[in-house]
């Protein structure tokens, strides 16, 4: 399993934008002090990110609003919908791609980017 990781510099603004908005759920967020220590949100259909504020004096700092997810959704178009009558920043609208995705990518409050769509990937190849 896999989970991506991102900071940012009002850790607990984006976790409320990406679970009351977007649609994450809030499975742990430890704060210490007005800082978030470590979220853990988990995307409905699977998988989930997980992140904390900002500290750029920390080993692993990435900087905030560098960060980019692709996450699989069974119905993209509601999906797409219910996030423009949010008023949410698009980037790319949606669209059906030559590969057989039908997707679109949105801008986060922190300048995150994060793209949507029902392509859940190629099958692993077999181990012999």
């Amino acid at each position: 399993m896999v989970w991506p990781c991102l900071q940012a510099h009002d850790a607990s603004a984006l976790i409320d934008f990406l679970t009351g908005t977007v649609g994450f759920l809030r499975t742990a967020v430890h704060a210490d002090g007005d800082r978030v220590a470590h979220a853990q949100l988990d995307w409905p259909e699977g998988g989930g990110v997980m992140l904390g504020s900002y500290r750029k004096d920390a080993a692993w700092s990435q900087p905030p609003g560098t960060f980019g997810a692709y996450v699989v959704t069974a119905d993209v178009d509601a999906l797409h919908a219910r996030l423009r009558a949010a008023g949410v920043e698009m980037v790319r609208e949606i669209a059906d791609q030559d590969y057989g995705n039908r997707e679109f990518s949105i801008k986060d409050p922190e300048g995150n980017m994060w793209s949507f769509g029902v392509y859940a990937g190629e099958p692993q190849p077999s181990i012999r």
